[in-house]
């Protein structure tokens, strides 16, 4: 090749390249960049493996004492940000191996024995991911509360409930704030289950096949707080699903959380004032002085589409990979860490925000007056009252709504009279399930709006919460 072909060629690759192939294999093939996250798990990894090659009489005592002590020191330089992370060393377990050589010499070139990089990083990965989901759990729990004390404190307050964002019957607050802590409990569940399943080392599984040294599994799993050794060592060193569910199980937290953040910008609105977000979630215009916009619940509404993002990325990730590690695997991380930093930022911000909010109660009851939220429970009625058959009920309703309508006032402002040429059967007492309040009411039956269901729901969420 000419030098002019040469330069032409290396313009394509980029000025950044200016070495030729060799710069660029090296920038695609490592992942300190982004694998540097895991150096607490890394060092918690290998000082359960020396601990381990000491106590089976694989190494010496002293090299495992050691090894351990400079992992020490390793990890508190990273720490401390004094650590030269090197990209030609590749990944966080060959820069933290060469320092450690550097730190305490020849014992340093033992801690390899009977692991690969292989099981190291599924060790490490894994030992992550369970740190994020208990961190989600926490997360999840903390937000639960704050739903639980707006419930909790608007349990009576009626507001209209929707369906098609059409007035539908009203209920009330707090049945409104406990449909998202039944939401967000399965999530609480789906992160604790996945947690289960996912609580197995791979750690000692070696490159594919396991080892020929004589090690314990089971005393590396325990020392890093495992359930049990995986196993089958083509599985523990392939596999992803756990990152697979972390991430199915955040996509579906984040949307409910999008779906409520999309309720509080609607609900924050001057057409429905039916809450007021505090100033530290809210912003204003840049020339409308008085607009309040509720940027975090907008901003929250869109994280979702990082998290199922990554979802779908590590998907196609994983789908076609044969038995047992390709480098293909070293991009199931990026889209984790992203997934997992957003997930915990939409937490925090909408507990905040739920935290902060002030239901606007007058609003909220003057919505629910309205929009001829009671028709159901005066279909009803009829029903109870004069046996019509619901069909029937349901015309007679329907009439009595158009009727209202046509004046411009809704259904209790309509006269006995006025009811009674709809259907002569109708009563006085028809009035008494007309108001707001008394629908809420007696919809008792379990799980229902009425305050005191309301009430029991947030008693038996506290006791599971403790």
């Amino acid at each position: 090749m000419t030098n002019a072909s040469q330069t032409s060629s290396n313009a394509m690759w980029g000025g950044r390249f200016a070495a030729g192939p060799d710069a660029i294999m090296e920038a695609i093939n490592a992942s300190i960049g982004f694998d540097k996250r895991l150096y607490a798990q890394d060092i918690q990894g290998s000082r359960a493996h020396a601990a381990m090659l000491a106590a089976t009489g694989i190494i010496s005592d002293n090299d495992a004492k050691a090894i351990g002590e400079g992992l020490l020191t390793v990890l508190s330089e990273i720490e401390a940000g004094n650590f030269p992370f090197r990209t030609e060393l590749e990944d966080i377990h060959m820069n933290v191996e060469a320092r450690l050589k550097e730190v305490i010499g020849e014992p340093a070139g033992r801690l390899h024995t009977a692991r690969s990089r292989n099981d190291q990083v599924a060790t490490d990965f894994r030992l992550w991911v369970r740190d994020q989901m208990d961190a989600a759990i926490a997360g999840i729990e903390a937000l639960i509360r704050a739903l639980i004390a707006q419930a909790e404190q608007g349990a009576d307050w009626v507001m209209p409930g929707f369906t098609h964002l059409q007035t539908a019957q009203p209920v009330t607050w707090g049945h409104h704030m406990m449909a998202y802590v039944e939401m967000l409990g399965r999530d609480l569940s789906r992160f604790r289950d996945a947690r289960v399943r996912m609580n197995e080392s791979p750690l000692g599984a070696a490159a594919l096949a396991g080892t020929s040294f004589p090690i314990d599994r089971h005393m590396t799993a325990a020392a890093l707080g495992f359930d049990r050794p995986a196993a089958n060592s083509l599985d523990a060193v392939s596999d992803r699903d756990f990152a697979l569910e972390f991430l199915s199980s955040a996509a579906i937290c984040a949307m409910h959380l999008s779906r409520l953040a999309e309720e509080l910008v609607i609900w924050s609105s001057a057409q429905f004032r039916f809450v007021i977000l505090s100033d530290r979630f809210s912003t204003g215009s840049s020339i409308m002085p008085q607009k309040k916009n509720p940027d975090a619940a907008e901003l929250l509404r869109a994280k979702i589409g990082r998290i199922l993002g990554a979802m779908v990325a590590l998907f196609t990730v994983m789908k076609g990979l044969p038995l047992t590690y390709s480098k293909d695997m070293q991009e199931d991380k990026e889209q984790v860490f992203d997934a997992a930093d957003t997930l915990m930022l939409s937490l925090a911000a909408m507990e905040g925000m739920v935290r902060d909010m002030a239901a606007n109660r007058p609003a909220l009851e003057a919505a629910a007056s309205a929009g001829f939220s009671t028709a159901t429970d005066l279909a009803d009625w009829l029903v109870r009252a004069l046996g019509l058959p619901f069909r029937d009920a349901h015309h007679v309703t329907g009439t009595l709504v158009r009727k209202a309508e046509e004046k411009g006032v809704d259904l209790p402002d309509l006269s006995l009279e006025e009811m009674q040429a709809v259907h002569p059967g109708i009563t006085v007492d028809v009035f008494a399930v007309l108001g707001v309040h008394n629908s809420v009411a007696s919809r008792q039956s379990y799980g229902g709006t009425a305050p005191d269901q309301v009430r029991a729901q947030i008693a038996r969420w506290k006791e599971v919460l403790g």
